[in-house]
């Protein structure tokens, strides 16, 4: 019975701390602000907006170029951004703008026989950089697992499914691509950042 009691005072105990912990950690992310009453000038953004959606929300919505493949798959692309590791992401959708449920063709996960075994996936996708002359794949981590977006075999009628694909950077001074994914027509896209 001792046993009992001891643990429960042990849970209690611990329950109250996290409970307190919680408290102060709440109390201390108020805008504060200087004893003059006016708020501190580095309140974050979101306390700034209030209930405005966040850029990415906004960047999401926007599409880009959108490419149509077959049986009324859709790729909508909402962003193409360049990032500091030397690689660019592409952000988008892939919809089913038919009335039935479709099966994702084995097409688009590309040929590479690396790639093939790990999955069903965007890895067949390509940037063209026409100005430079090049062909950029999707990237591959060391156990050659595509970069993409994996396993998504089948979209229902309606639906829409979040997708990225990540590519070596073309050199800086390439704005324009174009995004080539088998099956579907090429679209053009900007890259930013």
């Amino acid at each position: 019975m001792s046993v009992r009691f001891t643990t429960r005072a042990r849970s209690g105990a611990v329950a109250l701390a996290v409970a307190a912990g919680l408290a102060l950690g709440v109390g201390g992310c108020g805008g504060g602000g200087d004893d003059d009453g006016k708020p501190e000038s580095t309140a974050s953004t979101s306390q700034e907006r209030g209930s405005e959606p966040s850029a990415q929300e906004n960047e999401s919505t926007e599409t880009l170029a959108e490419l149509r493949g077959p049986d009324g798959l859709l790729l909508q692309v909402t962003s193409v951004e360049r990032d500091d590791g030397g690689f660019v992401t592409v952000n988008g959708t892939l919809k089913n703008d038919s009335d039935k449920s479709l099966n994702l063709p084995a097409q688009l996960s590309g040929n590479e026989t690396e790639v093939i075994r790990n999955g069903r996936s965007l890895g067949g996708a390509t940037l063209v950089d026409s100005k430079g002359k090049k062909r950029y794949y999707v990237l591959r981590d060391t156990d050659g697992r595509p970069l993409t977006t994996t396993g998504i075999t089948g979209i229902k009628s309606g639906e829409s499914v979040p997708v990225f694909m990540q590519f070596p950077a073309p050199p800086t001074d390439t704005v324009e691509v174009s995004l080539q994914l088998p099956m579907f027509a090429s679209g053009t896209i900007q890259i930013s950042g």
